[in-house]
């Protein structure tokens, strides 16, 4: 982790989001700590077939590689906005 990644104490300030599954699968995100946690449910909007998109994931699990706190997330299909890939181009 680098210096920028950590508060005047030496504490991480950054984690690392990794998305097992959904339509967001295989992608990460730098994200802050909130008073040295992470948080166990994030939202995410990304484009899909064009349209913006609100996506729910779940803490799956967290570890530290190198250093640097990375937690997976899961895909809370029930929660997040329908992914229409059918939608024709206007």
């Amino acid at each position: 982790m680098n210096t920028f990644d950590r508060d005047d104490a030496g504490a991480p300030t950054l984690y690392i989001a990794e998305f097992i599954d959904g339509p967001l699968e295989g992608q990460i995100d730098s994200r802050a700590l909130v008073r040295g946690k992470h948080a166990a449910r994030i939202s995410m909007v990304a484009a899909v077939a064009g349209l913006e998109s609100v996506f729910w994931y779940d803490e799956v699990d967290e570890r530290d590689v190198n250093g640097q706190r990375r937690v997976r997330y899961s895909f809370d299909k029930g929660e997040s906005d329908p992914i229409d890939t059918e939608v024709e181009p206007i």
